[in-house]
């Protein structure tokens, strides 16, 4: 996968496990997939429920001391999939009641390409969750500067107005040099000036509107044409 906006960063899942030969297979496993995630491995004993942002998916093997429930409950708090691979039915049936949430696979033969199917999908469903947030986002984003945009536009004729108010006394009072001093006259100078920068960026703005109508009247009218040409060549 490509880098730079989140949606498309490299998925990172979890590992939680005792036995080494369970992480060793399952990122074996995963090596022959198009996609291969960022891994991180821990163990029962050290885990914490540190850093539990810092996944996009969990798997958890077989662990000792009774401590899988105590490993899962953190992860399922997260909200984020969480796969268990357990070694026995007894296992599986405790975790699908107390855990309902939390997908559990029991290790069977052909255990390995059943936890791929089911992480696989859990990534893919991560993902659209992240395009479809992300779309809200900047769907709203947009929404924002469009309400700004058409204040602004609202606005250019009372803008205008004072623009005109303050242009016109600056130039009033600058046809009397003689009754203000050098100091003054610059100010009010500069004050005209600015004035009339912003004069032009009012017009800026409404030369953009007119472009923008202009833009879309055109794409509505080529989609018109393509139409009817479209409907022409099917009779």
């Amino acid at each position: 996968m490509g880098s730079g906006e989140n949606i498309l960063q490299q998925p990172a899942v979890l590992i939680i496990a005792d036995d080494p030969e369970f992480p060793r297979a399952v990122m074996a496993r995963w090596q022959t997939e198009r996609t291969v995630p960022a891994f991180t491995l821990i163990g029962s004993q050290v885990w914490n429920g540190a850093s539990l942002t810092a996944f996009d998916l969990a798997i958890v093997g077989v662990v000792s001391g009774g401590l899988l429930h105590a490993s899962l409950k953190p992860l399922d708090a997260t909200g984020k999939p969480v796969v268990c691979v357990c070694n026995d039915a007894k296992t599986l049936q405790a975790l699908r009641e107390k855990l309902p949430r939390i997908l559990a696979l029991r290790q069977d033969e052909g255990w390995l390409e059943s936890l791929m199917l089911v992480t696989g999908e859990a990534l893919r469903r991560g993902e659209a969750v992240k395009r479809a947030r992300q779309a809200e986002e900047s769907a709203a984003l947009d929404q924002r500067f469009a309400t700004l945009g058409r204040y602004m536009l609202d606005m250019r004729h009372n803008l205008n107005n004072a623009l005109t108010s303050v242009l016109g006394n600056s130039e009033l009072l600058l046809l009397e040099p003689g009754a203000l001093s050098a100091q003054v006259s610059d100010q009010i100078d500069t004050i005209r000036n600015m004035a009339l920068r912003m004069h032009e960026i009012i017009q800026r703005f409404s030369s953009l509107d007119t472009e923008l109508k202009a833009s879309a009247e055109n794409a509505d009218t080529q989609a018109s044409n393509g139409k009817k040409a479209f409907v022409a060549s099917a009779r």
